[in-house]
């Protein structure tokens, strides 16, 4: 973990030089000197404020996680409290946010899933991320829904969400973000009452004059 009193604009140069390794070579070839070289910093001050590696790979993840949580926060921001059905799909927005779309992120997410089964900080992070997206939907389908049926529609909610970024990323096209709201809302319309989607046209017609 980084030092208190970290340099509050080196921290993010040498997290930002982590992903842009990453994106170039890889996990295993984001060497300690070579995210330093790239962040134009000696590798004894990665080793000073993170401990190493293993250190600034998760300063970096709990940034990436961070923002991604904003951008959920922001999506849900903008949509009408009364909007179920809208804040399902704001959700859904927030985790294909354009900052988790970019290429050195994307590599250091697909780094940090399969290496977060052998790392025990890495896969407490994991939990943390899974449990936040969970709460979310599961707060908004509880509203409308018994909890037992709002608990599994929420997992599967977040099934969808992260098999369809993982084969988005997996393909040279990338990842579909309006795909990715397509398919859900497909499948919200088989799960959910009428009447919430109803009331989400009406609302977002509404929001539009």
């Amino acid at each position: 973990m980084p030092k208190v009193g970290m340099d509050k604009v080196r921290k993010p140069q040498l997290i930002q030089a982590t992903m842009q390794v990453i994106d170039e070579v890889g996990f295993h070839g984001a060497s300690v000197a070579l995210i330093g070289r790239t962040a134009n910093v000696s590798p004894g001050i990665i080793n000073h404020y993170f401990g190493g590696k293993d250190g600034l790979i998760e300063a970096t993840m709990r940034s990436v996680l961070q923002d991604l949580s904003v951008g959920v926060r922001e999506q849900l921001a903008l949509t009408d409290p009364n909007d179920i059905v809208g804040r399902i799909k704001a959700i859904v927005r927030g985790n294909f946010d354009p900052r988790q779309l970019d290429s050195g992120v994307v590599k250091t997410w697909l780094a940090f899933w399969a290496h977060a089964m052998h790392h025990p900080m890495l896969f407490r992070l994991q939990r943390v991320n899974e449990k936040r997206l969970l709460s979310h939907l599961r707060l908004e389908l509880k509203r409308a829904l018994p909890a037992e049926r709002a608990d599994f529609i929420s997992k599967a909610i977040a099934a969808l969400i992260d098999g369809i970024w993982l084969r988005g990323a997996l393909n040279p096209e990338g990842i579909n973000t309006g795909l990715a709201l397509g398919i859900i809302t497909d499948y919200l319309e088989h799960q959910l009452p009428r009447e919430l989607f109803e009331r989400h046209q009406r609302l977002t017609s509404e929001s539009i004059n």
